[in-house]
């Protein structure tokens, strides 16, 4: 049963980010910012309540018969401070489009004088028509002058977004997130207030985030590609993190320019990008250019340094064909480690149900414990890494948690991730030498079950799968894998088989990536498999046909 939530509980959570923005942000917080959240702070708590509502709600229009709360009593009396504060204004000029948001079509055929048959009319082409008809703004009161209405528009919408902003540390999260909390929907990790880092140390930081946004909600719509490269900020010197969001709108913008066959901008623009992918994208462009002495020059530095496993496979696909059409001499192709399969043949097409599941239960048939096949996918490994790595995930990074409703680290997809907690993995990894790192998971998993994280997916993970995981996955083979997600956490948590089959009394298992006809082992995947085999670890690829 969810727990009752208090009757301001939504007040309370608003509180929260202005004083909390007001702490950390008195430096920054330009006089009259500050001065809404001191004066805030002091009227009635009716008053205070129905401003929250209005800005937790969608838009900056609302009729006062919409605002009908329980605990905020008589709405006009609340409003009454509010627009005296210059918060609210109770007489806002509208439009036909603004009157159309609050009313319903029936009022607006009403309101708008015109004959019943327009109310048969589809309320967008009403709108449109009345649009050319009534051009005028005019207050609530004079468009419905038999309505004993009012019309709010809230005025501070604006300044609140930004405080949102400056506690959350970007638009994503929304004031829903307090409430999925407070309902205990959602727990998250608590990491020390103390340490925890305000997203923005300058307000030319605070400008550079909102053009940002401003930059991806405009290549979203489509907006001409000049435009938005012109309104790019230069580059972040100050903040990793910020920078990292500025790359990676670099990268998209690319992206789109290669999409949209501009080709120069394209190899530009990931010239001077250094967003995870980038490079690999710059190759690509490069061999289809045919400009073949840079892509040779850049798939060579890739091959030496590497930014993924992706990016080295690519670079070996293209490094022959590259040599080639130079006359340059190519050695031959190094031998990828040959990975285990075996097939299966059923006499019939299986009924519905994603084929995992009918190898699954294939492989199950006749066992004294059918469930130790288990389909596990990406949940079991990544589970394991996640409850064993837990204090160095969640460790108080500087610039990595600003408040308290974050499921992961800002920096997790970055290229830093690793690096900026290596003592912190380290120390977890080096548990894997005794049986230290038993205990440590099975601690973890009783003392944050429940809590998100960005590996450990709960409802994947029960005790009998813990339990037949840390008796047959030896130590070794867990090290290989953490070590291989902590190559490229965005890339490598994916792409681990399907299927895992326990011998719980032999301690031993084996891993099983299923493929059904006309499919094949992605990328990903048999980097991964490759990796496997390459340590001698128990992995095989199930081919399932059917015969009829």
């Amino acid at each position: 049963m969810l727990p009752r939530l208090e009757p301001f509980y939504y007040l309370r959570n608003f509180e929260l980010v202005l004083s909390t923005v007001l702490e950390r942000y008195a430096d920054l917080l330009p006089a009259e910012h500050s001065r809404f959240i001191t004066d805030f702070l002091r009227v009635p708590r009716p008053s205070r309540a129905l401003l929250t509502r209005m800005v937790m709600r969608r838009g900056d229009l609302f009729r006062a018969s919409k605002l009908n709360y329980v605990e905020i009593g008589d709405t006009s009396a609340a409003a009454q401070p509010l627009i005296e504060a210059g918060w609210v204004t109770d007489r806002p000029a509208l439009n036909i489009e603004q009157l159309q948001s609050i009313l319903p079509k029936s009022e607006l055929v009403r309101a708008c004088a015109l004959p019943p048959r327009h109310a048969d009319w589809p309320k967008a082409a009403l709108v449109s028509m009345l649009a050319t008809q009534f051009p005028d703004r005019k207050t609530f009161d004079r468009w419905c002058p038999a309505s004993t209405d009012i019309a709010y528009r809230l005025l501070m919408g604006p300044l609140c977004e930004r405080f949102r902003l400056l506690f959350f540390g970007n638009y994503r999260q929304t004031w829903t997130d307090f409430v999925t909390a407070d309902l205990q929907i959602f727990k998250f990790e608590k990491v020390d207030r103390c340490l925890h880092c305000r997203p923005f140390q300058t307000h030319a930081q605070i400008v550079v985030f909102e053009r940002l946004q401003e930059c991806r909600e405009l290549l979203e719509k489509g907006s001409p590609l000049d435009d938005l490269v012109r309104m790019i900020p230069e580059r972040v010197a100050d903040s990793d993190w910020l920078e990292d969001v500025r790359q990676q709108l670099l990268f998209g913008i690319a992206r789109e320019c290669e999409r949209s066959g501009d080709i120069p901008r394209a190899i530009s623009m990931y010239s001077d990008c250094t967003h995870r992918g980038a490079r690999s994208r710059l190759i690509r462009l490069l061999v289809r250019a045919r400009e073949w002495e840079a892509s040779r020059a850049l798939c060579l530095l890739a091959q030496e340094t590497p930014e993924s496993e992706a990016e080295l496979q690519n670079v070996q696909r293209m490094l022959p064909r590259v040599h080639k059409k130079l006359g340059l001499p190519w050695g031959a192709d190094s031998v990828a480690p040959r990975i285990p399969e075996f097939e299966l043949v059923f006499e019939r097409a299986p009924g519905p149900g994603a084929v995992e599941y009918h190898v699954r239960d294939h492989l199950a048939h006749g066992l004294a414990d059918p469930n130790t096949v288990r389909y596990v996918e990406n949940g079991l490994i990544n589970a394991l890494f996640g409850l064993l790595c837990w204090p160095a995930i969640f460790a108080a990074v500087p610039g990595a948690f600003f408040h308290d409703f974050q499921r992961e680290p800002v920096d997790l997809h970055s290229g830093h991730f690793y690096r900026r907690r290596q003592r912190e993995f380290d120390a977890c990894l080096s548990e894997l030498e005794s049986d230290r790192y038993r205990q440590s998971i099975w601690k973890t998993f009783h003392g944050r079950w429940g809590i998100q994280s960005p590996f450990v997916r709960w409802s994947a993970v029960d005790k009998t799968l813990l339990r037949w995981a840390l008796d047959c996955f030896p130590a070794t083979h867990l090290r290989y894998w953490f070590e291989w997600i902590l190559r490229n956490v965005e890339e490598n948590r994916a792409g681990f088989p399907d299927l895992v089959q326990f011998w719980p009394e032999e301690r031993s298992y084996r891993l099983i990536e299923v493929k059904g006809p006309r499919d094949r082992v992605q990328d990903n995947q048999r980097r991964l498999l490759e990796y496997c085999v390459l340590h001698e670890m128990p992995v095989a690829v199930c081919y399932a046909r059917w015969s009829v």
